[in-house]
């Protein structure tokens, strides 16, 4: 993964600091520990694997190595918590936006938190709002997409895709995720 190109995005906040794990049990889980203790907003956690990546429901969400994006985003967003409503589905239609950008290929949000190409999920999204009162702590913006994998599970196989697996060539990672933080940092309040 280029981190560097990542830093280069069209954004103010997201994305210009980067921690990156070859392999972790879930990037949200760990965003989690360290949201509090985070000065800024916008900070990435970005693995090549997850371990025990936290799906819908608690459910796993696999992560094959050096193939799919398994992201978190730490936001402080300085708004009261009614402005978030309908979050998880802005968040879609941000990375529903950035892959048409970048590749013309239409993907359908099945709400409240999941992408599909082909009647198939090809992105999950996993939000958390910690707050006190009014007072928002922080925000979690998790993403697991499905970019370069080819092989999936026989539990997963008939309900998931990937780009590749659907257009038969490999996708640039680093490029998805510059478009999707370049549309959500213009699309919520910071």
């Amino acid at each position: 993964m280029n981190l560097e190109s990542i830093k280069t995005a069209n954004t103010k906040y997201i994305g210009k600091e980067i921690e990156y794990f070859r392999e972790i049990s879930s990037t949200h889980t760990y965003a989690k520990q360290i949201a509090l203790q985070e000065k800024h907003s916008g900070k990435m956690i970005i693995a090549e694997i997850q371990t025990n990546g936290i799906g819908t429901k608690g459910r796993l969400w696999y992560t094959g190595e050096s193939k799919n994006i398994a992201l978190t985003i730490i936001l402080k967003p300085e708004c009261k918590i009614s402005s978030l409503e309908g979050l998880t589905v802005k968040i879609a239609e941000c990375m529903q936006k950035a892959i048409q950008e970048l590749y013309q290929c239409q993907l359908t949000i099945k709400e409240p938190n999941d992408l599909m190409l082909n009647g198939k999920k090809i992105c999950g999204i996993l939000t958390e709002i910690n707050t006190i009162s009014e007072k928002i702590n922080y925000l979690l913006i998790s993403l697991g997409f499905n970019v370069n994998e080819v092989v999936f599970s026989k539990e997963t196989e008939e309900i998931a895709t990937s780009l590749k697996k659907e257009y038969g060539k490999d996708f640039v990672r680093e490029d998805i995720i510059k478009k999707f933080i370049e549309n959500l940092e213009k699309e919520i309040e910071l």
